[in-house]
């Protein structure tokens, strides 16, 4: 499988008005606008003619308008008008690369392709409407994307990095959980962990469950529940990674919540918080892509509270994953 033809997310969906605006995915610049009727495209941020950012042009109706000459692309990317030769037809050579783009979890997901080989990630919580939907992020990382995933995946850290919030040194064990493998990667089912604050209005700690799924190499979601609530009181969170290179990228983290009496800042900056605890850790890890293969510059030591982190891995490679990993 190759990435490239996935799709990740690039930006907010609020964040993309009537001007076109520049993101950036795997190494490539992109640029993102909406037609008349709201639809989002991307494509290459480039114009095909000489060259300028199509990102500092406009939108003029279906189409996108380069602001060095006016050359005007359509959402499959064919120029559809030179103004400097009004009679003129573009040949289907006069084109931009135009790439597949859908919204979905109020961000904008592309792939680099306009023949994408997958779906965006299920987030099956979106579709609750019991639960609270709130966008946190982004976040700027110096490190690949994997390793954000594999943070996400880690129990065993929560008593050390989150300490006080996700967890707690006195209850650091790791219980042994189910992997089941599926098609796009895996269910990770009795992990168990004791949080000291389950929520943001929680007073007293609790032994929390959480259910993991990898559908996709850069993004996971996590449901989870106090053991002692009924299943009717689960929550979810999802965390969706965009590879912006190797080395560097950008995160969002989505929450679907039972809690409707918490301000949206005071929810956001809990996640803040979480996060800030990760980062330092995160970029101080070398290498900073995952070692994954068997010319790999590092081996990395396991125990068996890895079991998550190794089936990721043991994913990744059989995906065919690349990006983000050595």
């Amino acid at each position: 499988m190759n990435e490239a033809l996935l799709f990740h997310p690039v930006a907010r969906d609020d964040g993309l008005g009537e001007l076109p605006i520049a993101a950036h995915l795997m190494a490539h610049d992109l640029v993102l606008w909406r037609d008349a009727s709201g639809a989002v495209h991307a494509a290459a941020d480039r114009c095909p003619h000489r060259g300028a950012a199509l990102s500092l042009g406009r939108v003029r109706g279906d189409t996108l308008e380069c602001a060095y000459h006016g050359w005007r692309f359509d959402a499959r990317g064919q120029c559809v008008a030179v103004p400097a030769l009004p009679a003129f037809v573009p040949p289907a050579s006069h084109k931009a690369c135009a790439y597949s783009a859908r919204v979905a979890y109020g961000l904008i997901w592309v792939a680099l392709t306009a023949q994408p080989e997958s779906t965006v990630p299920a987030f099956a919580a979106e579709h609750d409407a019991r639960l609270r939907k709130l966008l946190c992020g982004p976040y700027e990382v110096a490190t690949g994307a994997p390793r954000l995933i594999e943070n996400f995946l880690d129990m065993s850290h929560f008593a050390f990095v989150h300490e006080g919030l996700l967890g707690d040194r006195a209850h650091a064990s790791v219980e042994p959980h189910t992997i089941e493998f599926t098609a796009d990667g895996f269910i990770a089912t009795g992990c168990k962990a004791w949080q000291p604050q389950s929520t943001l209005q929680a007073t007293d700690g609790a032994m929390i469950d959480y259910t993991y799924e990898v559908g996709s190499p850069y993004s996971c979601v996590l449901t989870k529940r106090a053991e002692t609530a009924p299943d009717t009181e689960r929550e979810a969170i999802a965390i969706f990674v965009c590879p912006l290179a190797p080395e560097r990228s950008r995160v969002w983290i989505r929450l679907a919540l039972i809690d409707r009496e918490a301000s949206d800042a005071s929810l956001r900056d809990f996640q803040d918080t979480i996060f800030r605890q990760d980062q330092p850790v995160l970029e101080s890890q070398r290498p900073r892509l995952l070692p994954i293969t068997a010319d790999a510059p590092v081996t990395e030591l396991h125990s068996a509270a890895d079991r998550s982190s190794a089936a990721y891995r043991r994913c990744l490679r059989e995906r065919g994953i690349t990006f983000g990993v050595c």
